[in-house]
């Protein structure tokens, strides 16, 4: 059942915590002390037990950090939050524009020469330290590893999840577990290696064939592994397995408590392989303290072959996306009869969405909290409607509802940005100029080894050639009813990761302007072997999967080439021939009108 997003803290009890955290701070000999929105697995999305940030500083966005000092706590953000955080922090914190302040900078200018800064060794990855400890060293700054500060002043913090485990059905996966340890235990031992540590929940289901819910939206267990190099893995988790899951996981795969990890890391020797991209710190330095083991970099094994989805991964999600863009339907006719009468809020709307998922009988959860937000609230890009927040849809609004649904057969993540009434001429403009990116995007075919970043301009530069852009990245990858933010793939100017067959992507350009709207439009594309043609060069293109209307009435027609709006009107006619038949009667009258071609 939805309900509306409420902060762990509101900005008046950030003070008083902030000053409960300087004299922990200062008992400690600490001039500094960081506070990640990560958790010890590196998730986006944390448990009620690891919303650190959140509670001390009322800051809900699910990316950023806050460095405390004695007399300045910089909450550090990126280009999606910089609207969201105003309104969620009290004057005592300070927000920081990341990535263009850099923490170790921004220490160095705030602290003493020779000062120490505090951090939980379980929060920060090896990379991210190895780094800090570099830009830290001319200034003489030190970094000293500490019992979480916040921890000690959190009275009522919840308990860690405990959550049952779900067996993930070889039918979708596509290929059984054994078959996965036993081809990425094969690596390792090609590789010289005993063992790889994973911390990574969502690398541990897609290893296991299993899911879990320990996580808010998301299916996961979690937990850390131990995979060796004869296939055989040991798991860390406090989630309940039943005969069903025991008897899945087989005599290879033994269950351990959550806590158990560091100690079981003590009874190995040889070569152990750990991601220093994603490990924690305090699992490199258990390991490097043992005289018997030589701890070796390397990449998650998981991350990339869980990236390239199946065939039945793939054709298990087309069916997920079809039911969820019938519902969706359904939800765009309601909205279209009820917004125009006025009185319908932002809580409305959502809850009313998430009911027309739940009416397919085959949701297991939305995949994130449903992004509604209209007129002002539409251009905080991440915005989470609260009691507080809730806003009434009316005439003249842009409405942007960014949402998804975890199905066991398909995550999906969907944006549409909506006209209640008659839009404006920069309505319009604005709209077109982000549908001719999406189209860019959707259309694209490239050369084999091309990454995000050789395709991320294809959505921005009809907004470039109007001045305008957006502060967030085109596209991120989405797994198979696992996180719907998923790695390492992304259409951004920062990846350099190649595309490779079976990865889905989402394709999200998008334009908010302060105070007054945002629009968004998002599919979900999956990267496929393009057909031959020309010289027959090897090259790769995207296949849609999000079927469901773009809002002809917010399209400048003549802004469109002649190839722009044969691709929309194609596009249009698949969404009516895919999606008729699983509609109500007033949904696919609806559905004719909105997918007429122009």
């Amino acid at each position: 059942m939805f309900q509306s997003f409420e902060a762990t803290s509101s900005p008046d009890q950030g003070p008083p915590r902030l000053k409960a955290l300087r004299e922990k701070m200062s008992a400690a000999g600490l001039d500094a002390f960081l506070v990640p929105r990560a958790d010890a697995h590196q998730g986006e999305y944390v448990a009620p037990c690891d919303e650190r940030l959140s509670w001390l500083t009322g800051f809900t966005g699910s990316a950023g950090f806050a460095a405390i000092a004695p007399d300045s706590a910089g909450i550090f953000i990126d280009g999606r939050y910089r609207l969201q955080v105003k309104e969620q922090i009290a004057s005592d914190f300070t927000p920081v524009h990341w990535p263009e302040t850099k923490l170790g900078p921004w220490l160095i200018n705030t602290l003493p020469s020779n000062a120490k800064v505090g951090f939980d060794p379980w929060l920060h990855t090896v990379t991210e330290l190895r780094g800090l400890t570099k830009s830290l060293e001319a200034a003489g700054i030190a970094l000293s590893a500490v019992p979480n500060l916040v921890d000690a002043i959190w009275d009522d913090r919840p308990g860690r999840p405990k959550a049952p485990l779900l067996v993930h059905a070889i039918e979708i996966a596509g290929e059984s577990s054994a078959d996965k340890r036993g081809r990425l235990a094969a690596e390792l031992r090609a590789a010289k290696r005993d063992a790889v540590v994973l911390t990574l929940p969502d690398s541990i289901c897609w290893l296991l064939n299993i899911r879990g819910s320990d996580i808010p939206r998301n299916p996961l267990a979690q937990g850390f592994a131990v995979l060796d190099a004869a296939g055989k893995v040991s798991f860390f988790t406090n989630a309940t397995a039943d005969e069903t899951v025991i008897l899945h996981l087989g005599n290879d795969v033994s269950l351990h408590p959550y806590t158990g990890l560091t100690a079981f890391l003590e009874t190995l020797s040889g070569t152990i392989q750990l991601d220093p991209a994603s490990a924690p710190e305090t699992v490199r330095a258990v390991l490097a303290d043992i005289e018997t083991i030589e701890v070796v970099d390397g990449g998650d094994p998981c991350i990339l072959p869980k990236a390239q989805k199946t065939d039945a991964e793939i054709a298990a999600t087309r069916e997920a996306h079809l039911r969820d863009g019938a519902a969706m339907v359904e939800f765009l006719s309601w909205f279209d009869d009820r917004a125009a009468d006025g009185g319908l809020t932002e809580i409305d709307a959502a809850k009313s969405l998430e009911g027309f998922r739940r009416a397919t009988n085959a949701l297991h959860d939305i995949s994130f909290d449903t992004i509604s937000g209209s007129g002002p609230n539409g251009a905080i890009v991440h915005y989470r409607v609260t009691e507080g927040t809730n806003r009434t849809i009316q005439p003249g609004d842009l409405y942007l509802v960014d949402s998804g649904g975890q199905y066991i057969d398909g995550t999906t993540d969907i944006t549409r940005t909506i006209v209640v009434g008659a839009p404006t001429d920069e309505h319009r403009a604005c709209f077109t100029r982000v549908l001719q990116g999406m189209i860019a995007i959707s259309c694209a075919r490239f050369p084999r080894g091309l990454s995000g970043r050789d395709l991320d301009a294809l959505a921005r530069a009809p907004l470039w050639r109007a001045g305008l852009d957006y502060d967030h990245g085109t596209g991120h990858g989405v797994g198979v009813f696992l996180s719907v933010h998923e790695g390492p793939q992304r259409i951004s100017r920062m990846s350099e990761v190649p595309f490779m067959p079976g990865m889905i992507l989402s394709n999200e350009p998008g334009y908010y302007r302060e105070g007054a709207f945002g629009i968004r439009i998002e599919n979900l594309i999956v990267v496929r072997e393009a057909a031959k043609m020309g010289d027959a060069r090897d090259q790769l293109d995207f296949e849609t999967l999000t079927y469901a209307p773009i809002d002809l009435r917010l399209i400048e027609s003549e802004m469109l080439s002649k190839s722009e709006r044969n691709w929309l009107n194609g596009y249009h006619r698949d969404v009516r021939e895919k999606l008729i038949s699983r509609l109500s009667d007033s949904a696919g009258d609806w559905l004719n009108t909105a997918t007429r071609p122009i």
